[in-house]
């Protein structure tokens, strides 16, 4: 049995328009959605990813505590940003997992 190159071709269109219809969700800290939001804030104010031994992380130091409304490590000795609680909202509609501890594996 030959298919033809046509074929393949209108299967192929009709593939990439589905997926296209739907844009695919980007990270949290993608894009410029409410969480990137507050990765940015936490970053300009001077917190960085993988920095968390020295308390400066983004997440263990900044993005947690403020999605948790809990105070920073008593470790950590930048700032926290100060975040509109309607972001965090947002934020947490949209990724309710973020600035959740990660399951350890």
């Amino acid at each position: 049995m030959r298919i033809s190159a046509l074929a393949v071709c209108a299967v192929l269109l009709s593939l990439t328009a589905r997926l296209s219809a739907q844009p695919p969700e980007e990270p949290p800290e993608k894009g410029s959605g409410p969480c990137a939001q507050i990765a940015a804030a936490c970053k300009q104010a001077g917190f960085i990813q993988g920095d968390y031994k020295t308390g400066n992380g983004l997440h263990v130091d900044c993005i947690d505590p403020i999605m948790r409304g809990t105070p920073p490590p008593h470790k950590t000795k930048l700032t926290l940003p100060q975040v509109n609680p309607e972001l965090i909202a947002a934020c947490k509609a949209k990724h309710p997992d973020f600035g959740e501890p990660k399951p350890h594996k």
